[in-house]
């Protein structure tokens, strides 16, 4: 299907129109995990036509992931996550470009394949490679969509990294602190992720269709238990050390 019939929906929005379409088939996003917030993640993005995905990840699917993981089955048990997120994806929309890396996050890879997207998702599950993730789209001056989740709530971060003078990621947390929880120690429903995961394509969306509606970084919790949201704006720390080292 070459025509935009499939996206009739979203294009007939006047707040997103054929332009919108056709910036996001103009674009590259790269996804960083596919756990519990990139499987959603990834399926909204190629479903309303990104143009280019990059996914990566070095795990293989295992029983526990099905839960929460939907783009894997009983069958890719034991399958690379990319290979299994990567099949399913084309099946959704065999127009879209998907590339797939089943590698460790190192600088290498991480400088490499973020100076190649127009926008970075961070669905990773631990503090190192949120940072490590954060500092490659300092340097190359690329936006990033962090989510995590865990228990019954998560939260989504949206980092203007491509604008100067906003907040990033470290300017946030800082890497001395406590060791974030993990799903695997404290549990997560999986609609958690799902929810966390497809707020994190709606912002991505949101910055590559619709520009200008985002110019500062800004930070959403969202709790299952009160069904409520708080949302923020965030402010640059003038002694965030990413950004003194980036300048310097």
């Amino acid at each position: 299907m070459t025509d935009n019939t499939r996206y009739a929906r979203q294009i007939q929005l006047p707040e997103f129109g054929e332009q919108g379409q056709a910036a996001l088939a103009a674009s590259h996003v790269l996804v960083i995990g596919l756990g519990g917030l990139g499987c959603p993640a990834a399926q909204y993005l190629v479903g309303a036509g990104v143009g280019q995905v990059t996914l990566i990840d070095r795990d293989v699917v295992e029983a526990t992931n099905l839960h929460r993981q939907g783009l894997y089955a009983e069958a890719d048990i034991g399958r690379r996550k990319v290979d299994a997120a990567a099949e399913r994806l084309r099946a959704v929309n065999a127009d879209i470009e998907i590339a797939s890396q089943h590698t460790r996050l190192t600088e290498a890879v991480l400088k490499q394949s973020v100076a190649a997207a127009d926008l970075v998702l961070d669905c990773t599950d631990n503090f190192p490679s949120r940072f490590a993730i954060n500092r490659a789209c300092l340097a190359a001056r690329t936006a990033l969509v962090s989510g995590a989740a865990v228990g019954l709530g998560g939260q989504v971060g949206v980092f203007r990294n491509d604008i100067a003078g906003t907040a990033c990621y470290r300017c946030l947390f800082d890497e001395a602190g406590d060791a974030a929880e993990r799903c695997e120690d404290a549990g997560v429903l999986g609609p958690v992720v799902g929810v966390i995961g497809t707020l994190q394509a709606l912002e991505a969306i949101r910055l590559l269709a619709m520009p200008g509606t985002d110019t500062q970084s800004h930070w959403l919790h969202w709790d299952a238990k009160t069904r409520g949201s708080r949302h923020h704006a965030l402010q640059r720390d003038p002694h965030c050390p990413e950004h003194t080292s980036q300048s310097a």
